[in-house]
């Protein structure tokens, strides 16, 4: 005798692609089955507008979520490459990533030194100068040129503009205080200026993102 179960697993659903791209739904009828037993004509019937269904919302979906996906020129400011064989030992550059500014600074052999010499349990963001730069490139500081108070632009990056009492960033609208590791030493800001991501690409060029 068959029973319920075995006609169940005979009732199979196929999926075949076609050459327009739609799936199709072919039925294996039980034929072997007693009348009136097996899968009744409107159980299969539920079970493919059940698959339909799926595949309908599958097919409705997949686009959209594809939409939501960065696109190229997205990926691309995504990142900025920049050339820094143009900025000279004591100099800063201002540039922009992202919407914001950025902040690229040469720093001197002083300015490293008063950096080092700092203590760092004495810092209210505690970071040495070694964990804000790469390995062997310690002479380049990058930074988000954002106050980390309330997101002003600080001062230091254009020539002659004003660094503050520790020689790094000076911002003017609330009076917060960078050292030359862009670490908050003095004012409201809570934390250093932030240090993105970066790789150098070469002695010369910085990949920022």
């Amino acid at each position: 005798m068959v029973t319920k179960q075995g006609v169940a697993l005979r009732a199979l659903i196929s999926w075949q692609r076609k050459g327009s791209g739609m799936a199709t739904l072919e039925q294996v009828q039980p034929s072997d089955a007693p009348e009136g037993d097996g899968v009744r004509r409107r159980d299969f019937i539920n079970v493919a507008a059940v698959s339909f269904a799926g595949v309908g919302a599958a097919t409705v979906v997949l686009p959209l979520v594809n939409q939501m996906n960065p696109s190229a020129d997205v990926l691309a400011l995504a990142s900025i490459e920049v050339d820094v064989s143009k900025i000279t030992e004591g100099q800063a550059i201002k540039t922009i990533f992202r919407k914001q500014p950025l902040f690229i600074r040469h720093l001197t052999g002083k300015e490293i030194s008063e950096a080092n010499a700092v203590p760092v349990d004495s810092l209210r963001d505690p970071q040495t100068l070694a964990e804000r730069t790469k390995e062997g490139k310690e002479q380049w500081l990058i930074t988000m040129g954002v106050c980390t108070h309330l997101g002003c632009v600080p001062l230091g990056a254009g020539e002659g503009e004003n660094r503050g009492e520790f020689g790094g960033y000076f911002c003017p609208c609330h009076g917060s205080h960078y050292d030359t590791a862009a670490r908050i030493r003095k004012g409201p800001a809570p934390t250093n200026l932030v240090v993105p991501e970066y790789a150098f690409k070469s002695d010369t060029v910085v990949q920022i993102g």
